[in-house]
C-alpha cells in the first residue's frame, strides 16, 4: 500500500521554472520504479519522466533538457523540477510508484496537482 501525495503546482509564465513534489509512505519498501505523468483536457495521460530506485531516468522528448526528476528516500520525496516551460506543458500532473508485486507490477497514483502555463 502506497500513498503519494503531490504538490507545488500552480499557474507560470512562459519560460519559468516550477518544482513539483510528491511525498510519499508506503508499508513495504518494494517501490521499484517512480515518475511523473501529465493529462490535458481531453488527452491521454502520458509519461513525463520515470526514476528508479538505481537512479537511473528517462525522460518523454518533449521534456528532455528542461525538466529534472529526482528522489530522496531520506525525506520520502520525489521531485519534478520544470524549467523553460512552455504553454504545451499545462496539464494535470500525477505522481506514480510501481511496486513489485510478482509476477507483474502495481501502480499507485497522487490526487495530482494542475500546473498552468502562460502564453
Amino acid at each position: 500500500q502506497v500513498q503519494l501525495v503531490e504538490s507545488g503546482g500552480g499557474l507560470v509564465q512562459a519560460g519559468g521554472s516550477l518544482r513539483l513534489s510528491c511525498v510519499y509512505s508506503t508499508s513495504r519498501d518494494s517501490i521499484v520504479t517512480m515518475g511523473w505523468y501529465r493529462q490535458a483536457p481531453g488527452k491521454q495521460r502520458e509519461l513525463v519522466a520515470i526514476i528508479t530506485s538505481g537512479g537511473s531516468t528517462n525522460y518523454a522528448d518533449s521534456v528532455k533538457g528542461r525538466f529534472t526528476i529526482s528522489r530522496d528516500n531520506a525525506k520520502n520525496t520525489m521531485y519534478l523540477q520544470m524549467g523553460s516551460l512552455k504553454p504545451e506543458d499545462t496539464a494535470n500532473y500525477y505522481c506514480n510508484a510501481k511496486v513489485v508485486v510478482w509476477p507483474s507490477t502495481r501502480d499507485y497514483w497522487g490526487q495530482g496537482t494542475q500546473v498552468t502555463v502562460s502564453s
